[in-house]
C-alpha cells in the first residue's frame, strides 16, 4: 500500500486549492484531478457555482472526483466525450523543481495524464510536504498494469535495478483495483536510476498501461506553505 505523506497540511492544501479555483472561469472546459487537495478544490467550485453562478463543466479523473462535482451542483462530461480542456488542476504525492511530478497515490493517474494531455495548461496544487528534490525521495512511483503483465513488469523492474509491491486494498482482501479495472504496482529505485530511462522502458513492456511519472507536463505549481495562522501561497513556474 502507498501511504500519504503523514507530514501533508490540509490548511495549506486548502489554501493552494482554493487559489486554484480562482483560476478557473465561465464557460471553461476544466479537468479536475483526484485526492485530497482536489477534494478542497472541488468544495470551492461548488461555492463558486451556489453563490457567484460560475458555469463550468468539468471532466472529472475518477468516480469519486466525478460523484463530488455532482453532488455540488458542477456539470460535468465523460473524458471520452471531449479531446481538449482550457485548464487542468490536480495534485501530487511529489514534485521537484524541474516540476516534474509523482502522481498515482490514488490509483487514478492513467486517467490523470489523458486530462492533463488535452489541457491547454495545468496546474498543480500542494503543500510544501510534497516539495522534494529528486522524484521517489519519499514516495512510490505507482504504474498501473494488466493483472496478467504482472509477473513480466516485476522482471522488468528488477532488471532495472527496483523492486516492485502490489498495492494492497485497506478495508479489503486482495489488490487495490482502478477505476479502469486494473492493478497498481509501486516500484521504487535507488538514487543512481535514471527515472526517465525507466519511465521509457516501461512504457514499452507489454502490460504496463501507465506510469506515475509525470515529466514536462505542468505548467505552474500553486504550494500552501506554512502552519495554520501564518499560511503563505508560493507560485513556482515550470523552467524555461
Amino acid at each position: 500500500m502507498t501511504l500519504k505523506n503523514k507530514q501533508s497540511n490540509p490548511e495549506a492544501k486548502r489554501l493552494a486549492a482554493t487559489a486554484a479555483a480562482r483560476l478557473v472561469q465561465a464557460g471553461m472546459l476544466a479537468g479536475i484531478g483526484t485526492g485530497s487537495t482536489v477534494f478542497f478544490l472541488i468544495e470551492e467550485l461548488g461555492r463558486r457555482v451556489r453563490e457567484e453562478g460560475l458555469r463550468i463543466t468539468a471532466v472529472p479523473t475518477s468516480f469519486q472526483s466525478r460523484l463530488l462535482c455532482m453532488k455540488l451542483g458542477i456539470s460535468v462530461s465523460d473524458m471520452q466525450d471531449v479531446s481538449s480542456l482550457d485548464l487542468a488542476i490536480d495534485g501530487a504525492d511529489e514534485v521537484d523543481p524541474n516540476l516534474d511530478l509523482i502522481k498515482g497515490g490514488g490509483a487514478a493517474q492513467a486517467r490523470e495524464k489523458i486530462v492533463v494531455a488535452m489541457a491547454q495548461e495545468f496546474v498543480v496544487v500542494v503543500d510544501e510536504s510534497k516539495l522534494v528534490e529528486r522524484l521517489g525521495e519519499s514516495f512510490a512511483i505507482p504504474v498501473e498494469i494488466l493483472p496478467s503483465g504482472l509477473g513480466l513488469v516485476e522482471k522488468t523492474v528488477a532488471g532495472l535495478g527496483g523492486t516492485s509491491a502490489l498495492r494492497l486494498g485497506v478495508a479489503k482482501d486482495g489488490p487495490v483495483i482502478t477505476d479502469n479495472g486494473q492493478f497498481i504496482l509501486d516500484l521504487r529505485f535507488p538514487p543512481s536510476v535514471d527515472l526517465r530511462m525507466v519511465d521509457q522502458v516501461l512504457h514499452r513492456t507489454p502490460g504496463v498501461i501507465e506510469t506515475g511519472l509525470f515529466f514536462g507536463m505542468a505548467h505552474k505549481a500553486l504550494v500552501g506553505c506554512g502552519s495554520p495562522g501564518k499560511l503563505t501561497l508560493r507560485t513556482l513556474e515550470r523552467p524555461a
